[in-house]
């Protein structure tokens, strides 16, 4: 048997990205998985079901919908969020409400429609998918930093108030991937080729971290193999949180 034979796994941000590459990792090692995400896409054994996470009540539905498709919710997997760059001045109250809304309030939507089912289930984990950013002081990336940061409270937050119910929680933080988000950023760059040099140099592996290597620690978390494992923060990041190397040459 595969270790997720018989349990449900709902993925936010599903449908593209670290979501997509998670969510084919999870089918692949047996669950039964949901892409919830606002484009609804399936693929791969993956139903995508449509879900806004800046609605409550399109929440609730979505997993409410993955509940009684396939009889109940073991893991949830945050993973929804968008970007933001500048410093603390360059960003609007409406922008800053926008991305909290998304990548904080989002999280506490879903977890707050998924717990009834969680609950109820012998091999319940939520993995929160935070950034670098919470770690690590990076230029123009003040608004995200933040989300990030309150992510990366909230799991440990989380993990205090739900293991007595037998739900872990953790949370993955990656650092620069190569992802849709990073690719338009690059384009937008005055010289794509430049600016994706020294993201990668950036880091100490000396290049972006893949979606299916962040996957892999999500998977990690969520899998009953870990069962003593809850309140992590968990680096996937090529070891730029915590390793300082002489420049290279």
């Amino acid at each position: 048997m595969a270790e997720f034979d018989g349990l449900v796994a709902a993925v936010t941000g599903g449908a593209s990205g670290i979501g997509a590459a998670v969510a084919a990792e999870l089918a692949e090692r047996g669950a039964a998985v949901a892409a919830l995400d606002v484009n609804e896409v399936s693929a791969g054994g993956v139903a995508g079901i449509r879900a806004d996470v800046t609605d409550d009540a399109s929440v609730r539905r979505a997993i409410e919908t993955v509940a009684e498709r396939f009889g109940g919710l073991d893991i949830l997997v945050n993973n929804a969020g968008i970007g933001a760059q500048g410093t603390v001045a360059d960003n609007d109250d409406a922008e800053w409400h926008r991305v909290l809304d998304v990548n904080v309030l989002g999280m506490v939507r879903t977890t707050r429609a998924a717990l009834p089912y969680l609950r109820r289930s012998a091999s319940a984990a939520i993995v929160n998918v935070g950034s670098i950013a919470a770690t690590a002081g990076l230029p123009q990336r003040a608004l995200y930093s933040a989300s990030k940061g309150a992510v990366l409270a909230l799991s440990r937050a989380m993990a205090a108030d739900h293991l007595p119910e037998g739900i872990r929680v953790n949370c993955v933080n990656p650092g620069t991937a190569d992802t849709p988000w990073i690719g338009r950023l690059l384009d937008r760059a005055d010289d794509p080729a430049a600016e994706r040099a020294a993201l990668e140099a950036r880091q100490p592996h000396g290049r972006l971290v893949s979606p299916a290597e962040i996957a892999h620690a999500v998977v990690y978390l969520a899998s009953p193999l870990a069962a003593s494992t809850s309140g992590v923060g968990l680096a996937v990041d090529g070891g730029m949180q915590d390793l300082r190397l002489r420049p290279r040459g």
